[in-house]
């Protein structure tokens, strides 16, 4: 199984990637992850507007080995792509389409997530060769709003990002959902306790599957 199909399907079958954003301490952000993979969810977006993202990520890479799929976020442009992929980044999710920048991903063999929210940025996305896109920003419309471009774009794997909770993750499945992107619901500061972390990502962890 080559990369891209493999970071697919542990995102798929893992149904959550934890987006970590914001300025954490370098450790602190190690300890973070962790205690995401404790609680089951064992898929990372570091978001490249975060401080130290690329030296972020490639120690994640070091720390989790082939226990975690670290990802990059917020991924916008070319250069970004290659200074992720160059850190380590398993795959990549972006807030948009940039045609340079999934041309890339495709050149090198690594599952990128553009960013889309109506049926033809989803179709511009799909037609380009991905097949699992980012639904941005989700609780703008909803669940209703998801079911809706699933109907004619039923070979489109969406996985919605923005006001995902455990609260939710059942409808949006209901409604076609393949995984969820799950940011400020989870991880929401530096100093968070990690215990609290932990509980939050086995609650995300166990809805998804509840909801298969």
């Amino acid at each position: 199984m080559n990369l891209h199909s493999k970071a697919a399907t542990q995102i798929r079958q893992t149904g959550i990637i934890a987006i970590i954003r914001g300025d954490f301490p370098f450790e602190r952000l190690l300890a973070i992850a962790g205690a995401i993979a404790e609680g089951g969810v064992s898929v990372v977006e570091v978001t490249l507007n975060s401080r130290g993202a690329l030296e972020g990520i490639a120690a994640l890479r070091r720390q989790a080995g082939d226990d975690m799929l670290i990802g990059a976020g917020t991924v916008r442009t070319l250069e970004e792509v290659n200074a992720a992929l160059d850190a380590g980044a398993q795959f990549l999710v972006s807030p948009n389409f940039d045609p340079a920048s999934v041309a890339r991903s495709q050149e090198v063999g690594v599952l990128h997530l553009p960013g889309v929210f109506t049926a033809s940025e989803a179709q511009t996305a799909y037609a380009a060769g991905c097949q699992m896109v980012k639904l941005f920003p989700a609780d703008a419309l909803g669940p209703r709003y998801l079911k809706a471009l699933r109907a004619p774009l039923n070979d489109i794997d969406f996985v919605p990002t923005g006001g995902i909770e455990a609260a939710n993750i059942v409808e949006y499945v209901r409604a076609g959902a393949v995984a969820f992107g799950v940011g400020s619901s989870l991880v929401k500061s530096a100093d968070q306790d990690l215990a609290d972390l932990r509980e939050k990502a086995a609650r995300l962890a166990a809805a998804f599957q509840a909801a298969q």
